[in-house]
């Protein structure tokens, strides 16, 4: 247990951090979205490869691209450092960063109305591309009631900031530990007639280990379970980066799954299919994933680099 000089140290520091972010968000909120995007990738573009995360973004590159020279890896590592520093530099903004705003372009719109009805439930499954934050402003514009889990940040202030401004678009979100009261949760949603929301492209500790970019890679199998369970519509869909802050959303065919007497199988090829899903936007536009910072893989696959 830490000491309660240490406690009041602690918050004292997330305070401050807080504080920092406020000023930040209050100077953001003068510019243009556009510069502040174009601000937010020239910074992290400069500073992003100076840091210690750097030679992850490079094993990560070399794990999924194995035969693409080691230039046009490095290109692409530049480049999500700039989406991510646009991400940081757009959140503040997000209240003008949706589909009324003209910001955003909107495809397959008619399967998020057939959604929005109610008539059926929906998971809507999806990977942190580009600025996934569009997504909850594209899913609100169509009137779906949706809620989602997520990961608390350390900082209790500044996740509460994260929270709130989230609420603006009518997102519903709780934190729960552990995948089991996920579940319980998220299906509690589907049974009051609401959507759910969930991304599926970090490693997860409790899920099952499936091949990404041809390398094991433990998984999340919670929307996949939602989905057998409840019958729902396995809704995918991503965003796409256009052009500074101006972005398309995509919403593809719904996928409806089947229980078959191989409870295991029909899980894992669920996994497999979301995977495959996500594995296909990364190939098409890499620069746009956010986890090139994130260990996604095993620890073999790691140690199998051998540096």
């Amino acid at each position: 247990m830490p000491s309660k000089r240490g406690a009041r140290a602690q918050d004292l520091i997330w305070r401050l951090e807080a504080a920092a972010f406020d000023v930040a968000t209050a100077f953001l909120r003068l510019l243009p979205v556009d510069f502040a995007s174009d601000c937010g990738a020239m910074l992290l573009r400069r500073i992003g490869p100076l840091t210690g995360t750097q030679k992850l973004v490079d094993k990560n590159l070399r794990i999924a691209f194995p035969e693409m020279s080691p230039e046009e890896r490095r290109r692409i590592a530049i480049a999500q450092w700039g989406n991510f520093g646009r991400y940081c530099f757009e959140m503040p903004l997000m209240d003008r960063i949706t589909p009324a705003s003209g910001r955003v372009e909107v495809i397959g719109a008619e399967r998020l109305a057939e959604i929005a009805k109610g008539e059926e439930a929906a998971v809507y499954v999806s990977g942190h591309l580009a600025n996934f934050e569009v997504m909850a402003a594209v899913l609100m514009d169509a009137g779906i009631k949706c809620q989602v889990t997520y990961r608390p940040t350390n900082n209790p202030y500044f996740d509460q900031r994260i929270i709130e401004s989230r609420r603006k678009y009518g997102i519903s979100m709780f934190a729960p530990k552990g995948e089991v009261a996920a579940l319980r949760g998220l299906f509690a949603a589907l049974k009051r007639d609401e959507a759910v929301a969930l991304l599926t492209d970090q490693k997860f500790n409790e899920g099952i280990t499936d091949p990404f970019f041809g390398q094991p890679a433990r998984t999340s199998t919670g929307a996949v379970r939602l989905v057998l369970r409840t019958g729902a519509r396995l809704q995918l869909g991503y965003i796409e980066r256009l052009k500074s802050a101006r972005f398309r959303a995509v919403v593809c065919e719904p996928i409806y799954l089947k229980n078959t007497d191989d409870a295991a199988a029909d899980l894992a090829h669920g996994v497999r299919l979301i995977n495959a899903f996500i594995e296909e936007r990364i190939r098409a536009k890499p620069e746009d994933w956010w986890f090139w910072v994130h260990k996604r893989w095993t620890d073999e696959v790691y140690a199998a680099l051998g540096d």
